[in-house]
């Protein structure tokens, strides 16, 4: 089941350790299956707030997102991000093809009926 690194950054200034960073990031999760889904692209906030950005990688299963992420060579670029960008960043399985929230509605309403 597909799985995803998604991240929420603050607005940084710029510094030559986040372009570092950008630049090599790509060969730490290639080998891993990953690519990136959103990165640097506008968006639009619907309800709330959502200051700064965000950022997707796919990943083929959570298996490989948590394998990137405990990698050497991500733990080794990592800081050149952290030292500059605060943010927050999981790990999350994607639903199942053919997936049906209505199925989950019933289950939870089924749980109400029977407090």
């Amino acid at each position: 089941m597909t799985a995803y690194a998604i991240a929420h950054l603050q607005e940084a200034a710029p510094h030559p350790e986040i372009a570092e960073y950008m630049e090599r990031i790509p060969a730490t999760f290639e080998p891993y299956g990953g690519r990136f889904l959103v990165h640097m692209t506008p968006h639009e906030v619907m309800e709330g707030s959502w200051p700064g950005h965000v950022v997707m990688i796919g990943f083929p299963g959570i298996a490989e997102a948590r394998a990137w992420w405990d990698s050497p060579a991500y733990q080794e670029i990592a800081p050149l991000r952290s030292r500059h960008i605060k943010g927050d960043i999981i790990l999350v399985e994607g639903v199942p093809e053919g997936y049906d929230a209505r199925v989950t509605a019933k289950a939870v309403r089924e749980a109400l009926d029977s407090e």
